[in-house]
């Protein structure tokens, strides 16, 4: 409970005054990503989809790492995978920089494209 207890009122901020999202519409085009590398403190990514209105329930959040739950241990994404909010699944520690630059990245590249006057 360390990690996500200490890293609260970053995400407070982040969450509520800084990121661009929808949890409406979780794949819209334009939204802003998080990406937290450090799997231990993931109970606080879940913690903030529930809060800011995505399909988490409180139910959910219970059932933190248990086999077949909502929410795991560690966050998965990819096909198949029905974790609304989840970005990428970073596995070993220091990976998920490498996923946020790419998504930086891809992100420029779309607002290069599409984002005209």
């Amino acid at each position: 409970p360390g990690a996500p207890m200490g890293m609260a009122p970053m995400a407070h901020v982040v969450w509520g005054k800084v990121m661009k999202y929808n949890p409406k519409n979780p794949k819209w085009i334009n939204r802003d990503r998080f990406v937290l590398s450090n799997g231990h403190a993931c109970a606080l990514l879940y913690a903030m989809l529930h809060l800011t209105g995505f399909n988490y329930s409180l139910d959910d959040l219970k059932r933190f790492r248990t086999l077949h739950s909502k929410t795991p241990g560690h966050p998965e994404s990819g096909p198949g995978e029905l974790h609304e909010g989840i970005e990428a699944t970073t596995g070993p520690l220091g990976q998920g920089l490498s996923n946020a630059v790419g998504l930086a990245i891809a992100q420029a590249h779309l607002a290069a494209t599409f984002n005209k006057p």
